[in-house]
């Protein structure tokens, strides 16, 4: 191969590594909202929240970092971060959560990328009340946000109101919801039913249980869960390939490895480093 033709071909691979970035960045959006039917009286904040969700999966101030690339390639970072303390809405403790994707400045002439997604979401009941999406990919830009008035089961935006189901989710906080969930409960193949409310409507999608595997990232060598988000059409994700990923095999559940397979290959964020989990990593073989 010529040099022409080889930098040609490094110039593809690395702007279509780059683009991937979008692609793990709503990685957030894989998962769940609990359905039912509209309720038409005066809402009862006390009576209507009263679900409580057990949830040994994370807490204040927890940290996850990931290096995003194409094999040997480093294309970019991101990180899930819970604020140290809570924030409060409507008279409930709630969780501030960020998640936040960036390409490396090296690449940046290539396709630069500077994405945020905040929740913020109700300790107890584990459903938001506030998201938040700021994107920045290439000369696109999206500014989004909305607030969910959980009662009365609507959600007011920046582009409008919309109805939603009860404890609806938008595509962070049902991330974290999943983690909640006993994973270990469901037999290889099955297919949990989920949805989430984004970009004016709720979206339908599921969570296929592949088996279990063991994978090693710079942040270690993990025991894991398996699963594999099924997208349908027109739903938040338009992509031809596939996007799997490793849950660390214990009561944290957190995301050891995402992969988007591409023609090329795949598009890898992996578990660099972490900090201020709810309890111990028994999955962590080394």
């Amino acid at each position: 191969m010529s040099h022409s033709n080889q930098t040609n071909s490094n110039y593809r691979y690395m702007k279509t590594i780059a683009r991937a970035l979008v692609v793990l960045s709503i990685t957030g959006s894989l998962y769940i909202m609990l359905s039912g039917m509209l309720q038409k009286e005066e809402p009862n904040l006390e009576k209507e929240f009263n679900r409580y969700i057990k949830n040994d999966a994370f807490g204040f101030g927890e940290h996850l970092d990931y290096r995003v690339g194409y094999k040997f390639i480093t294309a970019g970072t991101a990180s899930f971060d819970v604020a140290s303390e809570p924030v409060t809405r409507n008279g409930r403790q709630s969780y501030d959560i960020r998640f936040d994707v960036k390409s490396l400045e090296s690449l940046e002439w290539l396709y630069r990328v500077r994405d945020r997604y905040r929740t913020v979401m109700d300790v107890s009941g584990i459903f938001p009340w506030e998201f938040e999406q700021t994107l920045r990919e290439g000369n696109y830009k999206r500014d989004f946000k909305a607030s969910f008035d959980q009662a009365r089961h609507v959600a007011k935006t920046t582009e409008g109101d919309f109805t939603t189901s009860p404890y609806v989710h938008d595509i962070v906080s049902a991330f974290y919801y999943v983690r909640t969930q006993n994973l270990r409960g469901y037999s290889n193949n099955s297919v949990i039913p989920l949805k989430n409310f984004f970009d004016k409507q709720t979206h339908e999608l599921g969570v296929k249980i592949l088996g279990k595997q063991t994978v090693e990232v710079e942040a270690g060598k993990f025991k894991c869960i398996v699963i594999e988000p099924l997208i349908k059409e027109g739903g938040l994700f338009k992509s031809d390939g596939r996007i799997l990923i490793w849950l660390s095999d214990d009561d944290r559940k957190i995301p050891v490895k995402v992969s988007s397979k591409i023609p090329i290959g795949s598009i890898d964020a992996e578990l660099t480093g972490y900090r201020g989990l709810r309890g111990p990593l028994t999955s962590k073989v080394e």
